[in-house]
């Protein structure tokens, strides 16, 4: 099976924030374009638009943010969905960029935030936990552990600076959850946790699918 759905993953975020671009020729209100296409904003998830917390995930605050994010994405995500394989490597992204997005709502309520950063740390954190596991491939070894910690930090502190407008708390909570999967989780399959894996896969991609549903039918209604 090829093992290559992060390309798929980059050429939706590229499309998405081409249509975008496109939208804002039409509008004079840039902000309301961001929501339209999912952005996160607290007060709008507290009032029952859970789906931004999904559709966040897939949006970009413009061509320099997205260059960045998706380099990451091609570089670990190679990395990842190579030795996992893509039934874990899209869980442990999507749960990472959905426990990220938990956080925002949480420290950065009032705050509009869009980006894959929360999912691709949460991809960080797999590679930095799978280097205290003894089964993980040793091929892998220099990619993984203390290895990534010089990245880690400047990644942190790069964040922490007055001034920089990023999110910390997607960053952070997109790490921990992608290392707590990646220690918890073997990069080896069995024949039954081949199907669970599978079936985790399925209902988040079927979830993912709900939740544009849902956005489209609240953009349309809030357009017209």
């Amino acid at each position: 099976m090829r093992r290559e759905s992060f390309y798929y993953l980059i050429l939706v975020n590229v499309a998405i924030l081409l249509i975008m671009e496109i939208t804002k020729l039409y509008t004079a209100n840039d902000l309301m374009v961001y929501i339209w296409f999912g952005a996160q904003y607290g007060p709008l998830v507290s009032e029952g638009q859970w789906f931004r917390l999904i559709t966040s995930m897939f949006v970009h605050g413009g061509f320099i943010h997205l260059l960045f994010n998706m380099y990451a994405l091609y570089y670990l995500g190679r990395i990842v969905e190579g030795v996992y394989g893509t039934d874990k490597f899209l869980t442990f992204y999507f749960l990472s960029g959905f426990m990220g997005n938990i956080g925002t709502q949480i420290f950065y309520y009032k705050s509009l935030s869009v980006g894959a950063s929360g999912a691709i740390f949460g991809l960080v954190g797999v590679l930095f936990a799978a280097g205290f596991r003894k089964d993980t491939p040793y091929a892998l070894r220099p990619l993984t552990g203390t290895a990534l910690l010089p990245m880690i930090l400047i990644n942190v502190i790069f964040g922490l600076m007055p001034g920089t407008n990023i999110n910390n708390a997607a960053h952070i909570g997109g790490f921990l959850t992608g290392m707590l999967l990646g220690y918890l989780v073997s990069p080896y399959y069995s024949w039954k946790s081949n199907k669970i894996w599978k079936f985790i896969k399925t209902t988040i991609l079927i979830i993912i699918f709900i939740s544009f549903v849902f956005l489209l039918i609240n953009s349309l209604t809030t357009f017209f």
